[in-house]
């Protein structure tokens, strides 16, 4: 599997943007896409954006619309996820995943994963 590793992250007040960062160790054939996720205290992980390697075409959250942008640097072997406008309600743990299917918005179709990086927005 692939081995993510995560930067970025920290404590922002609304409407402040924040880039996360997330490099591979290497891709694998079964690496289709790149996703972020995010977790908040006694909730689900739910998909916040993804981004397909062979044409970088993305896909995003509804709730993320707009405000996000999750982009690529290949030579780098790196995925991005630039947050705008933030809100309260973005607050969360985010976590980058290397998935196995082209387009996926479910976390099991994740097969690798990054540590996960805090990001608190305050009103």
């Amino acid at each position: 599997q692939v081995q993510l590793v995560q930067s970025g992250g920290g404590l922002v007040q609304a409407g402040d943007s924040l880039t996360l960062s997330c490099a591979a160790s290497r891709r694998t054939v079964s690496s289709y896409t790149m996703g972020w996720f995010r977790q908040a205290p006694g909730k689900e992980r739910d998909f916040v954006a993804g981004i397909i390697w062979s044409d970088s075409g993305t896909y995003y959250a509804e709730s993320v619309k707009g405000r996000f942008t999750i982009s690529r640097d290949n030579a780098k072997n790196t995925v991005y996820l630039q947050m705008n406008s933030l809100k309260p309600e973005d607050t969360a743990v985010y976590y980058c995943a290397a998935g196995t299917v082209l387009v996926a918005r479910r976390a099991s179709n994740y097969a690798s994963w990054g540590q996960g990086t805090q990001v608190t927005v305050s009103s």
